[in-house]
C-alpha cells in the first residue's frame, strides 16, 4: 500500500495554480467543501468521512476514521517562497493506542494536514528524471516532488520529525503528541520553507498543494477529528 505515492500523484492532477493578493494566499472556514476534491486510496475500501459543519454558530471539517483512509484536497497551488506560512486550528477527540509511525503497520494519524511540492526537472539529477520520466508515461504527468506531514501523533514520545516508512519523499513533522491536549482545539503555525529544509536538508521546489486527512487503516482503529480554519500566508 503506498497512501503517500498516490497522494502526491493525486494532487497533480486536481490542482491548479491560482494568483493571490500579498498577505492571505488562502483561507477556508470550512461553511461548505467547495474548495477541496475527495480522494481516495487503491485496495482501501473504508473511506474517512469528511463534512463541513456547523454548531453553535461555529463552522469546522470533522473528519471521521474507522479502519479507514482517504483524504480531502485543495484545487489551488502556490508558491511557496511568496506563501511560506500555514495556520489552522484542530482538535482530536481521540488518539490510537498502536499508532508509532515508525513501521508500516502504525503509520495511522488522527489528524494529518499534507504539503506536496512539485517536481521540477531542472533541479532533478539524472536517476531522478529516469524515475519521473517513467510516471508520467504512465499517468500523462509528473507526480510531485516531495511531501511535508504536519501530525498529531499518537506516541508521546515522537520525535520532531519521522521519515514515512512507505517513502523516503514524505516527511512528519510532528506538532501535537500524545493524549495531554485532546478534546482541546489547539491553533498551530508553521514555516514550511524553514520546515522543509529541516527535514530535507536543502530548499523545497516552490510550488505546493495542501490536503488533509485522517487514517486508521492500519492499526484498525477509530478517531474523530476537526478542524476549524487552515490559511497560507505571507511573512
Amino acid at each position: 500500500m503506498k497512501r503517500t505515492a498516490t497522494l502526491i500523484i493525486a494532487l497533480s492532477f486536481l490542482s491548479g495554480f491560482f494568483p493571490a493578493e500579498a498577505g492571505v494566499f488562502f483561507r477556508d472556514d470550512f461553511r461548505d467543501l467547495d474548495n477541496w476534491e475527495p480522494l481516495t486510496f487503491p485496495k482501501i475500501e473504508q473511506h474517512t468521512a469528511y463534512a463541513a459543519v456547523t454548531e453553535g454558530g461555529r463552522s469546522f471539517l470533522k473528519a471521521e476514521s474507522r479502519g479507514s483512509a482517504s483524504a480531502i484536497v485543495l484545487k489551488k497551488t502556490f508558491d511557496v517562497r511568496s506563501y511560506p506560512l500555514l495556520r489552522w486550528r484542530w482538535k482530536v477527540d481521540n488518539v490510537y493506542r498502536n499508532a508509532n509511525g515508525t513501521g508500516k503497520e502504525g503509520d495511522d494519524y488522527p489528524i494529518r494536514i499534507y504539503v506536496t511540492f512539485e517536481y521540477d526537472p531542472r533541479q532533478a539529477d539524472l536517476m531522478e528524471k529516469v524515475r519521473y520520466a517513467a510516471t508520467k508515461a504512465l499517468y500523462g504527468k509528473y507526480p510531485p516532488h516531495s511531501s511535508l506531514n504536519y501530525v498529531w501523533a499518537s506516541d508521546p514520545r515522537a520525535g520532531e520529525v519521522i521519515v514515512s516508512p512507505f517513502t523516503e519523499k514524505a516527511r512528519m513533522i510532528v506538532m501535537e503528541r500524545g493524549p495531554a491536549r485532546v478534546g482541546q482545539w489547539v491553533e498551530q503555525t508553521a514555516n514550511i520553507v524553514r520546515d522543509y529544509r529541516k527535514a530535507f536538508g536543502y530548499d523545497p521546489p516552490a510550488t505546493a498543494s495542501i490536503a488533509i486527512m485522517n487514517d486508521s487503516d492500519n492499526t484498525g482503529e477509530a478517531s474523530v477529528s476537526y478542524v476549524e480554519f487552515i490559511e497560507i500566508l505571507s511573512p
